[in-house]
């Protein structure tokens, strides 16, 4: 087994001292730019690598930042992580992901888990629980390590986040079923004690009353993000008197289970009824039935989280200051919902 490289070997090769060699590669703003280089080229031909325990207990920073998702087998949480990953790893960065399968008692522990890794920051989506306040939060807090929330939220005082308008893309959603001539919208909703189903909610409700339609509850379920779930629900839809002419989801996945039920049905999307989903996930694309769904530009999100992370880390005055991003959705039409051409072209 080869010996591994020390910075004594590094000193030995450029006859300079180990103390020079530590510091700069710990970048210390006393050693010259041109020692700087020289000694991390040798590092870099003699193969050395940096102790990351000695760093981390040296600098009082382990590099590494958790990030929880509810689960990461969606095109959204995983293109989430890629932004934050691409973000953090050129400073230096490393993330450790968590997923709490949308289970409350997963995320506490998850949480813990990564304080007990002392990890600098914690970059989430929060469960689908029962939302209640626990001292997991409180500890992040304590112990001074920087939260912050992506698309799902808890309101907190000093704690940043990053999210979409989404009763903006609600509303425009809704109001495009509107457009092409449908007067019965229904709702697959999701539990709306979170704020990103609640805002979607009331973003349809608001694009119902404003377009001076009836406002029907009996046209509303709330139900998990679930195939299974959904087409129930679309076929207790489908069975009434007055069957809805479109259906907006707050979740692509419950779109998708409402297209299976309609074709189960033998009806025509969009001729008999009209379909929008919301994530814009890869499936609504290139499906042969493509879905008209709303983009929450997830990777951007996931970088922008990353840098409200990043500044945190390097606030000096180590005053806590909440930012909140709230970034713009964008409706991508296609077939599912496209019944009048005029002008639009659906997007493929």
């Amino acid at each position: 087994m080869s010996k591994k490289t020390t910075i004594y070997d590094i000193a030995k090769e450029l006859n300079i001292t180990a103390a020079t060699v530590s510091r700069a590669l710990n970048n210390n703003p006393k050693i010259s730019s041109k020692t700087k280089e020289l000694v991390f080229e040798t590092a870099k031909k003699m193969n050395y690598e940096q102790n990351k325990l000695a760093l981390a207990l040296k600098s009082g920073k382990s590099y590494n930042v958790g990030v929880i998702v509810p689960r990461i087998d969606s095109n959204f949480f995983s293109s989430v992580i890629r932004g934050i990953e691409e973000e953090l790893y050129p400073a230096g960065y490393h993330v450790i992901i968590c997923q709490t399968h949308d289970q409350e008692e997963l995320e506490i522990k998850n949480i813990n888990s990564l304080l007990n890794a002392q990890v600098d920051g914690v970059l989430m989506s929060i469960s689908n629980g029962k939302l209640e306040e626990n001292d997991s939060f409180n500890r992040l807090l304590e112990k001074n390590v920087p939260l912050i929330f992506f698309d799902r939220k808890k309101e907190i005082n000093n704690v940043s986040s990053v999210t979409i308008d989404d009763f903006n893309g609600a509303y425009m959603a809704t109001k495009h079923l509107i457009d092409q001539g449908c007067k019965r919208i229904a709702h697959l909703s999701n539990n709306r004690k979170l704020e990103i189903f609640r805002n979607r909610y009331l973003g349809y409700k608001q694009a119902i009353l404003d377009n001076g339609l009836e406002f029907d509850e009996n046209l509303i379920e709330e139900i998990q993000s679930k195939v299974l779930e959904g087409r129930s629900t679309v076929k207790r839809f489908l069975e009434m008197d007055r069957p809805p002419d479109a259906i907006f989801s707050s979740s692509d996945f419950t779109a998708l289970s409402a297209v299976q039920e309609i074709k189960a049905h033998g009806l025509k999307i969009p001729e008999d009824i009209c379909v929008v989903g919301f994530s814009n996930e890869p499936f609504t694309r290139f499906m042969e039935l493509s879905i008209t769904s709303v983009d929450q530009s997830p990777k951007e999100m996931g970088k922008i989280a990353a840098q409200v992370f990043l500044e945190e880390v390097k606030n000096s005055k180590k005053i806590k200051s909440e930012k909140h991003v709230v970034l713009t959705p964008e409706l991508i039409i296609r077939k599912s919902s496209l019944k009048i051409l005029k002008n639009k072209k659906a997007k493929i």
